[in-house]
């Protein structure tokens, strides 16, 4: 239910000045990582960088109060950005406002429908090569600000769009791109000097210095500023990010938009409001399992996709695009000491007076800088680690499926890849599950017109029909034929039908013996009726009973 993490974290356990400090000083570190975060992943999604703190803000502290997992920070992510970006280019902001909400709404039933614990059955080859998959994409859509192109139109589709960045490397401005390598190396390098401060905020002033540099010399440097105008209310324009807090407005009548709301393209934007429940649910589900191991606690599942769900809601309305939970924020927020919520809505308000009084100073931020950032976002949301021990150590048809993935996600759509990753996962794991259901011989004498065996794994739709046709190919010369099924573990239907044709086909004289059987097999025989047939179909509680009369009539 909503509010799970506040009052597990706040009221089961006493919230006392000391947790208070610490949350705090969590929220404080992890705001200063979210700022440029925030307005870095809101231009790689097609928008200005405001919308991007308007989500940290707004989505923030909602999700922060109603989700179910009390370390999470949640805000715009990196994974998004792929599936954003083509919306805000198609349906402008308010498109993309509408379509947030719609996914909003999704993921609302998604919680409703108690579907939180469908995340444990998305396989790891299937999370890696999507996630590694909107990686390469994100990385590859970094490289026209970082290197300052110039292209007239970027295509929509991977290797269109790849083939025009590398046909304009030859306007590579190196005004932009000298700000964008010092921000990239101190990212880098940042980690290795044992420094507790994020590195976001000392490679932003390193890009920053180098751009004045820059420009003394007479560069050019694309800017915040000098890319993005806005319009307020009262008619006034400016340069940059303007200087107000996010306003309660209808995400579909935005001042100077061409969207216009109808059935029509409310159903053009569901496709892309599905995908952004979808990849809202399982980053916010796995950062909560991530949180959980790093912190010894539980969170609630159902509630966490409420609280996004909620989140997603309210945010649209206060200009707010697609936020989930950020596992870099939320891991930064535990190891910055956070204990509750409380942190991830301190978190919130320091973006919210960021607004008020940095929104001057944010405008001249380089957009090499905030390229450079998303460029390690990629990266360390890429695990390449992860993929590099995938391949030297998982079977070949995990590290298909991973391929298939990612490169489905690259070249189309990460629900394609998701769908299409799980059903072949799926029908693989199907595979060497039947693989594991054998026949197995008995060793104990017995006359040569009697087949002794042993089942051993599930009997289900997959293996039966190979079991019972082994069993078939054996059965000319015998007269009874004794099944060991000690270790059947599962009969489902499909096994259940595989072996009513086998004795239907029994020749005329011949009988089945079936012993040892376990819970679930009794019980789905039970279910269907299958009942004992004299001189054809008979049952027995273990294999000396079934084969009692056969060796006694030996002796």
């Amino acid at each position: 239910m909503p509010f799970y993490a506040v009052k597990e974290a706040c009221v089961q356990q006493k919230y006392t000045l000391a947790r208070f400090y610490r949350d705090l000083l969590a929220g404080l570190t992890v705001g200063i990582i979210a700022i440029p975060l925030a307005m870095a992943l809101a231009i790689g999604s097609g928008v200005a960088p405001q919308y991007g703190l308007y989500t940290s803000a707004i989505a923030g502290i909602v999700i922060a109060i109603t989700g179910g997992s009390r370390f999470s920070v949640s805000g715009p992510t990196a994974a998004f950005v792929v599936i954003l970006y083509p919306v805000s280019q198609q349906f402008g902001l308010a498109g993309l406002l509408i379509a947030t909400m719609l996914s909003g709404f999704f993921l609302i039933l998604f919680g409703l429908a108690r579907f939180g614990r469908l995340i444990e059955y998305i396989p790891l080859p299937v999370t890696l090569g999507f996630t590694s998959g909107i990686a390469i994409t994100i990385a590859t859509m970094q490289i026209k600000d970082f290197f300052g192109l110039t292209l007239a139109h970027v295509p929509e589709h991977y290797l269109n769009k790849l083939f025009a960045l590398i046909t304009a490397l030859p306007t590579l401005n190196w005004g932009d791109t000298l700000p964008g390598v010092v921000t990239l190396g101190t990212l880098i390098l940042w980690p290795r000097l044992g420094i507790r401060l994020p590195g976001h905020l000392p490679a932003l002033v390193a890009g920053c210095a180098v751009m004045a540099v820059v420009k003394m010399m007479g560069g050019d440097v694309a800017t915040i500023g000098s890319r993005f105008h806005y319009l307020l209310p009262d008619g006034s324009q400016g340069n940059g990010i303007p200087q107000v807090l996010p306003q309660l407005m209808l995400p579909w009548t935005l001042p100077g938009s061409s969207f216009t709301l109808s059935w029509s393209t409310v159903q053009a934007l569901l496709p892309a409001a599905f995908s952004m429940a979808m990849l809202g649910a399982i980053e916010s589900l796995l950062c909560a399992v991530v949180l959980d191991g790093m912190t010894g606690t539980k969170h609630n599942a159902n509630s966490e996709l409420l609280g996004q769900g909620f989140g997603n809601v309210i945010a649209p309305f206060f200009g707010g695009i697609t936020a989930t939970a950020a596992i870099a924020r939320s891991a930064a927020n535990v190891r910055a000491g956070a204990t509750s919520p409380v942190a991830a809505i301190i978190h919130a308000i320091l973006v919210l007076l960021a607004i008020l009084l940095l929104a001057p100073w944010l405008s001249w931020l380089p957009l090499a800088s905030m390229a450079a950032l998303l460029l390690i976002v990629a990266w360390n949301m890429s695990e390449a680690h992860k993929v590099i021990n995938l391949f030297r150590r998982a079977p070949p048809d995990d590290i298909i499926v991973m391929l298939l993935c990612m490169s489905l996600t690259v070249l189309f759509d990460m629900v394609i890849a998701i769908s299409v990753g799980i059903v072949l996962a799926s029908l693989l794991f199907m595979r060497r599950i039947a693989q594991m259901t054998r026949l197995a011989p008995v060793t104990q004498p017995l006359p040569d017109t009697v087949l002794a065996t042993r089942i051993t794994g599930p009997l289900f739709f997959a293996a039966a029909d190979g079991i019972f046709e082994q069993l078939t190919a054996q059965l000319p010369g015998k007269h009874v034929i004794v099944l060991n099924w000690y270790g059947v573990t599962l009969l489902d239907a499909g096994g259940l039908a595989a072996l009513e044709r086998f004795i239907s086909r029994l020749p005329e004289g011949t009988e089945l013996r079936i012993c040892e059987l376990g819970f679930q097999p009794l019980r789905t025989l039970a279910r269907a009726g299958v009942k004992p047939i004299e001189g054809k179909l008979t049952f027995f509680p273990g294999f000396d009973d079934a084969v009692k009369d056969i060796v006694h009539t030996q002796v």
